[in-house]
């Protein structure tokens, strides 16, 4: 079997009925993705096979042959998704956040909340009841950070300052 996987072109021999998480866990040492119920129900396990979120807990190994797969590692650690989910709180204890910020990709740069709401509507998280998660995918969306708006106000008071000195 081969695939683009992370943008790397890999040839893998594996069972083509072996499930794709088990094939990125095992056999790519790929745990990022993480496998929640292992029926396809809380998308712990997604990924993106061609751009397309899929629970990789019901993909066979042979869906991906010749496809583009994207696993959490690889956006390395950089996306605007990884950090406004740390940065706003959207990341409790782990183990829905590697699929909510895949399923959160596909949605492209700039989802409106009810995009955000129906795309990550088969994506379980038992800690922190959604408004973080989706504050987070919107902060990235809008490209705003906590050091950025720090520093904003910063300057704004600094100017305003000026203005009255």
């Amino acid at each position: 079997m081969r695939l683009d996987l992370n943008g790397k072109r890999v040839q893998l021999n594996v069972h083509p009925l072996k499930r794709l998480l088990d094939v990125l866990r095992e056999d790519c040492a790929l745990t990022g993705t993480k496998e929640g119920c292992g029926e396809g129900e809380c998308g712990a396990c997604t990924v993106l096979i061609d751009g397309v979120p899929v629970n990789a807990c019901l993909v066979p190994a042979a869906h991906a042959n010749g496809a583009r797969v994207t696993t959490i590692e690889g956006l390395n650690g950089r996306h605007p998704l990884q950090q406004a989910f740390v940065e706003h709180g959207g990341a409790q204890c782990g183990i829905c956040t590697p699929g909510m910020i895949m399923a959160a990709v596909a949605l492209g740069k700039k989802p409106t909340i009810q995009a955000i709401r129906v795309g990550l509507a088969g994506n379980l998280c038992r800690c922190t009841g959604y408004s973080a998660i989706y504050r987070s995918i919107e902060a990235a969306g809008k490209g705003i950070n906590r050091g950025e708006r720090k520093n904003r106000r910063v300057k704004n008071v600094q100017r305003q300052a000026r203005r009255s000195g």
